[in-house]
């Protein structure tokens, strides 16, 4: 046998070589991974000011998961520039990058802003990721080639979803508005090497300096009224029917999709925030999200249906009296304007929210809302557990699990809020303390009055529709305890 020679060496495309006769301590990878993290963060900013256009109950799902996604891959990028010498996450970059995202950002529709963002943003990065781990060294910058094949994963599951929607959604995309974007790229060199940085020309975030504002009303396909009204019963016998409590807990997550839609603004108005504030949030609206599938899904399991209970919105009555108004203005059916409705309040846009507002919406939201049902929701996990519901009380305790986080968020962030606003945080714990004593005041006088005067008369549409629902989930999954288990808390708010 021969003695051991070396091979010839393989040819290999050209390689780029990350530094130059004039390099310090920092290849040329960190100003270019902070472009990268610019446009990622972009991303994230785009999705969350078109996010409450997406209409389709699992596309908001898929668009909520989205933001959570791009705060991952923002999250990779700024930790991996953090661990080189000098290296910065929140270091300028060009202006050219800003003007790049403001014009995918200013798209003429939401079908043209999502093929700018899923077409022309993402293809153009994952192409440039994969050519810039194929021609740098593959051991030298393991680190980068490593958490760029993460990101790239996460991009094609994004591309995914896009492809399925696009199909779903034939679009053509505005041959202007594509051009401008294919302009941008270009002249921004297709994210392939860092661009110069000058002191007059920096970025800030993607469409503050536009006059681009959200969409006032988060879209529906669904209906968004119960056929007949549901709540006030539930109201009523919340605290001694374990049956009517299961009835609502799966109707109530439902309707936390709701929230992730509204925390869309909180990222989009406050982009003066740190981005360890924007990544917490991207996880909590991704939790509510899945708080509202978990509800959805538990319906499902019952045989009850969105069509059965609607998805009623936030701003239910606000939107509600614009689509009666223009129904009598119109001469069109309520029933047809309801079924146009995202249409119809496309012209509708939202206000920017201040800083005041964005600290009293986290404020009420981490110290109220989700403080004050830990006891009502912990009764429902135990109760639902010994009645051999183990679904419901699965159900039950994912959501306390990720709650607590949610409150330790707000108690992360509401004093840097409060900082930007201007307002006195000193004693917020007691501000909380007083305002859940008015909503579970108010949530009990509710209670009285509506057991009080509800109709409980076998052939009232309402009543005989609450009485069905539970008689549907009872037969598929009675409770051992439901005539044994004691009265509980009254619901808070």
């Amino acid at each position: 046998m021969p003695p051991h020679t070396a091979q010839a060496p393989v040819e290999s495309p050209l390689r780029q070589v990350l530094l130059d006769q004039k390099s310090k301590q920092k290849p040329h990878t960190v100003a270019l991974l902070c472009d990268w993290q610019y446009i990622e963060r972009s991303i994230h900013r785009l999705l969350a000011g078109w996010g409450r256009n997406i209409s389709g109950w699992e596309d908001k799902s898929a668009l909520h998961r989205h933001v959570w996604d791009q705060a991952e891959c923002v999250r990779r990028l700024r930790e991996r520039i953090a661990q080189f010498p000098g290296g910065k996450p929140d270091a300028p970059v060009s202006g050219e990058l800003e003007r790049l995202a403001n014009i995918v950002l200013l798209a003429p529709s939401l079908q043209d802003a999502l093929d700018g963002i899923y077409v022309q943003l993402l293809k153009s990065l994952v192409a440039t990721y994969g050519e810039y781990c194929g021609t740098v060294h593959p051991i030298h910058d393991a680190p980068t080639i490593s958490l760029l094949h993460e990101i790239n994963q996460i991009k094609s599951q994004q591309w995914l979803w896009y492809r399925d929607y696009r199909r779903r959604h034939p679009h053509k995309t505005d041959a202007d508005y594509l051009a401008r974007i294919a302009v941008a790229i270009e002249s921004s060199g297709h994210f392939k090497a860092p661009l110069p940085v000058s002191p007059n020309d920096e970025a800030q975030p993607a469409g503050v300096a536009t006059d681009f504002k959200l969409a006032r009303f988060s879209a529906r396909d669904e209906p968004i009224k119960p056929k007949y009204p549901l709540m006030d019963y539930m109201r009523a016998d919340f605290t001694h029917s374990i049956e009517t409590r299961r009835l609502f807990w799966a109707y109530a997550y439902m309707l936390e999709k709701n929230l992730p839609d509204s925390q869309l603004i909180w990222i989009y108005d406050g982009h003066y925030m740190p981005w360890e504030w924007h990544h917490d949030i991207s996880r909590h609206l991704w939790d509510e999200s899945r708080h509202g599938d978990s509800g959805n899904s538990r319906l499902k399991d019952f045989g009850i249906s969105l069509d059965e209970v609607g998805f009623s919105t936030y701003e239910q009555d606000e939107r509600e009296e614009i689509l009666q108004t223009y129904s009598k203005e119109k001469g069109v059916s309520l029933d047809e304007t309801y079924a146009n409705q995202c249409d119809i309040l496309v012209p509708y846009k939202m206000e920017h929210m201040t800083k005041e507002e964005l600290y009293e919406n986290v404020f009420f939201i981490g110290m109220c809302a989700e403080t004050g049902h830990f006891v009502v929701k912990n009764e429902s996990y135990v109760d639902f557990k010994e009645g051999q519901d183990l679904e419901s009380a699965e159900m039950m305790l994912f959501d306390i699990i990720d709650e607590t986080a949610h409150v330790q968020y707000a108690h992360r962030w509401l004093p840097l809020l409060a900082e930007h606003a201007g307002v006195d945080n000193s004693n917020y714990r007691e501000r909380a303390a007083a305002k859940l004593r008015e909503t579970e005041a108010e949530s009990a006088r509710l209670a009285a009055e509506f057991n009080a005067n509800l109709s409980r008369t076998p052939g009232d549409p309402a009543f005989d529709f609450y009485q069905n629902l539970l008689a549907r989930i009872r037969e598929m999954t009675p409770l051992s305890n439901a005539t044994t288990c004691p009265p509980r808390t009254q619901k808070p708010m």
